[in-house]
């Protein structure tokens, strides 16, 4: 071997998805590196595009909520309860207080339930399998509650424009009730087993380090924000339903690195908890929709009709209350799990949206993916992308 030969070494291009178990999603991320070292980082998103904003804009306001179950489908009732605010503002409708506690409550239990699935795999891409099966355990619970409260699991389609579709059972209370009861000695749990563990803390702190004013610049919202320690919750800065008659702080990290939106989470899921609990203690009686809502009928039993335009036709034409929405625009932010999701409509006056555009927390977070990503070690990538908290199915829409 000739000892005078000059070595050289070259980039390599590392494909990472789109169908990785630690992508969360149907992302690809190409890669470009010098050994373990990331030079560049590029995201592709798209793979799981279903055209939901064109196909809002096919449908009148109340045939479009299943769509927004399919947004971030961890999370549909907060996805459903954002987007039927955002109509309500649009037709000047004031739902009942006692379906704004309801909606308060349910948005906590999915924000609660969307955070143990994240803690869970979060945990799982950087080896801590233990954890996974705890969270789910207590997500569990909560999944049957959705259950109980009006038949589905997952896509829920619960809360209506207006106020929810169906009141509250005793059992339900009763039964959430003691869940809240339970729950903090539950995330002592998770935190004894991570918390200050030194695989654990060498994966997460210092890793994917985002300044505050980065954070803002990239639009970053929700954990992935207040993890860099800006101090910002639509839930208090802009409340909607009860959250301005409900008690909760807001967690703010130092760092903004992968550790500090871990605690950042973890402190929410307290909080959530206790928001639910005081919802139930709270919870007035009284209507669960508002007497101005849109409501449809179905058509008459000697009727046929046999094709879908026709169908939505007899729907847009049979109604009480409300038939149209006044022309104009409107944007409603609320805080989801994810961070910040934004409905902007523009009404023509019809009984459809004339443009509807979603804007989605997963799809800020993955642009940023480069800036956390770039200048750190292959093995951190899956721990940064756990930190964002990424669906593709809202990323994509």
């Amino acid at each position: 071997m000739d000892e005078t030969k000059e070595l050289k070494t070259k980039e390599m291009v590392l494909n990472m998805g789109p169908q990785h178990p630690s992508t969360h999603g149907v992302l690809r991320l190409r890669l470009e590196v010098s050994g373990e070292t990331i030079v560049k980082c590029t995201p592709f998103v798209g793979y799981l595009h279903r055209g939901t904003e064109k196909l809002a804009e096919g449908m009148t306001y109340l045939q479009s909520i299943p769509l927004m179950d399919r947004l971030d489908y961890i999370s549909s009732m907060t996805n459903d309860v954002g987007y039927c605010i955002a109509v309500e503002r649009l037709f000047d409708i004031d739902p009942p207080l006692r379906a704004k506690y309801i909606r308060t409550m349910v948005s906590e239990m999915s924000r609660i339930s969307s955070h143990l699935l994240w803690l869970a795999t979060h945990a799982l891409d950087i080896g801590a399998m233990t954890v996974f099966l705890y969270a789910f355990r207590e997500r569990e619970r909560l999944l049957e509650l959705f259950e109980m409260l009006c038949g589905a699991r997952l896509t829920v389609t619960y809360p209506r424009i207006g106020g929810v579709r169906n009141d509250v059972s005793q059992e339900f209370i009763d039964t959430l009730y003691q869940f809240t009861e339970e729950f903090p000695s539950k995330i002592e749990e998770y935190e004894t087993l991570i918390n200050v563990n030194r695989i654990w803390l060498k994966r997460t702190v210092g890793v994917g380090i985002i300044s505050a004013e980065e954070a803002i610049n990239y639009g970053l919202s929700g954990a992935a924000l207040r993890g860099s320690g800006v101090d910002y919750d639509i839930r208090k800065h802009f409340p909607y339903d009860a959250y301005d008659l409900v008690r909760f702080e807001v967690p703010i990290g130092k760092n903004g690195d992968v550790y500090d939106r871990y605690l950042c989470r973890m402190e929410e899921l307290r909080q959530s908890n206790s928001i639910v609990k005081q919802c139930i203690e709270a919870l007035p009686t009284g209507p669960i929709m508002s007497s101005d809502s849109p409501k449809y009928t179905l058509p008459p039993k000697d009727k046929v009709l046999n094709n879908m335009e026709s169908l939505i036709h007899h729907f847009t034409l049979i109604t009480k209350g409300p038939m149209t929405a006044p022309q104009g625009e409107v944007y409603v932010a609320t805080e989801v799990p994810k961070g910040e999701l934004g409905f902007y409509i523009i009404s023509d006056g019809t009984g459809k949206p004339y443009r509807m555009r979603i804007r989605s927390p997963s799809f800020i977070h993955v642009a940023a993916l480069p800036r956390l990503c770039e200048g750190g070690f292959i093995a951190d990538v899956v721990a940064n992308i756990g930190s964002i908290d990424v669906v593709l199915g809202e990323c994509d829409r």
